[in-house]
This record gives C-alpha cells, sequence and structure tokens, in this order.
C-alpha cells in the first residue's frame, strides 16, 4: 500500500527542484523590491511634501538706510519641479502597492504590462529627479550670470531635507529599473 502511494506521488529530478527554486526566489526578490520602492518613493513624497522653513532675512533697499527685516518662506510647491516631484512619487507609490498585487499572479501576461509599468515609472522617476536636482543646484549655487543668488545658506534645513527626498527618490528609481530587468529575465525564461 506504501509503494502505491509513493509510485502515485510526482517525482521531481534536481533539475527541477533548482527551477522551481530559482522561480520561488525571483519572485521573492521581485516582491521585496517592489516593496522597497513603495517604502523609498512614500518616503521622498512625505519628505519633500513637508518640506517648509521661515526666515527673517535683512532686506537693504537703499544703501543710506537701515534694513528691514522680513518674514520670508520657502515651501516645496513654491518652485514646479518640486510639485513634480512630490507628485511623482506619490504616483509611483501608489503603483508600486498596486504592482505588488498584480506580481503576487505572476500571470505572462500581467506581468508583461508590469514591466511595461515599471519602465513608465522609472522614466517618470528620472525625470522628476533631474528637474527638483537642477533646481536644488540652483538653490545651492546660484547662478552669477543671471544674477541669481543662493539660498541655500539662509534655508540649509529646507534644502537639506529636498537632497534628502531626491535621494530617496533616486533609489526608488533604481529599484524600478532592477525590478524591470528582474521581470524581463523571469517572462524570458518562462517563453522558453
Amino acid at each position: 500500500m506504501e509503494s502505491q502511494n509513493k509510485a502515485s506521488l510526482p517525482v521531481m529530478d534536481g533539475l527541477e527542484r533548482r527551477v522551481a527554486s530559482q522561480s520561488e526566489g525571483a519572485r521573492t526578490c521581485d516582491l521585496l523590491l517592489r516593496v522597497l520602492a513603495l517604502v523609498l518613493t512614500l518616503a521622498a513624497a512625505i519628505v519633500l511634501g513637508v518640506d517648509k522653513q521661515t526666515k527673517v532675512v535683512p532686506i537693504k533697499v537703499v544703501d543710506t538706510l537701515p534694513a528691514i527685516n522680513l518674514a520670508v518662506s520657502a515651501r516645496w510647491h513654491y518652485l514646479p519641479a518640486f510639485t513634480y516631484s512630490v507628485a511623482s512619487n506619490a504616483i509611483a507609490c501608489s503603483y508600486a502597492a498596486l504592482s505588488l498585487v498584480l506580481a503576487v499572479s505572476g500571470k505572462k501576461v500581467i506581468m508583461s504590462i508590469v514591466v511595461v509599468l515599471d519602465l513608465l515609472m522609472v522614466a517618470m522617476l528620472f525625470s522628476s529627479n533631474g528637474a527638483a536636482l537642477a533646481i536644488g543646484l540652483m538653490g545651492y549655487q546660484g547662478n552669477s550670470h543671471v544674477r541669481w543668488t543662493k539660498v541655500c545658506n539662509v534655508f540649509g534645513r529646507f534644502c537639506n531635507q529636498v537632497a534628502v527626498s531626491i535621494a530617496l527618490s533616486l533609489l526608488g528609481s533604481i529599484l524600478f529599473l532592477l525590478l524591470v530587468g528582474i521581470t524581463s529575465l523571469r517572462l524570458l525564461k518562462k517563453s522558453q
């Protein structure tokens, strides 16, 4: 009786076991990278989304008169590049949550769509990172040719939060780029 039960069970040879374990390992890696991308883009959106700083700045109108102390605020939504960065990180975070649900299915058609959407997230995040970094560098260094003075010497905490947000977003976009490669390879192996 026991020999009949053993005979009816499917027997996996060593190659099939390795392929099954590699597939499971790639799937686990995919899910882990998606969770990390979700966390990083969420953190980037929050760090920049709550970024504001107010300072009292002396402004000299005429050399013969004393300086006027004026409260000046720096907020993320004053600059379109930072607004774009917050929005793109929020979109990427929402998509990462959705893609976690879709990636669990592992179906070839769904994963093909996920690869295309991952690629769109990479493009969107890299473009928003470039825009935010350009404005951030302008605030840090200024531009003497057009007489734009640097502002990070006044709004140091604001600029530091912008830098942290850009770094988190850049890491998130790199994770999405890795996901494109890993998922594409998984789909390629499934098709062979």
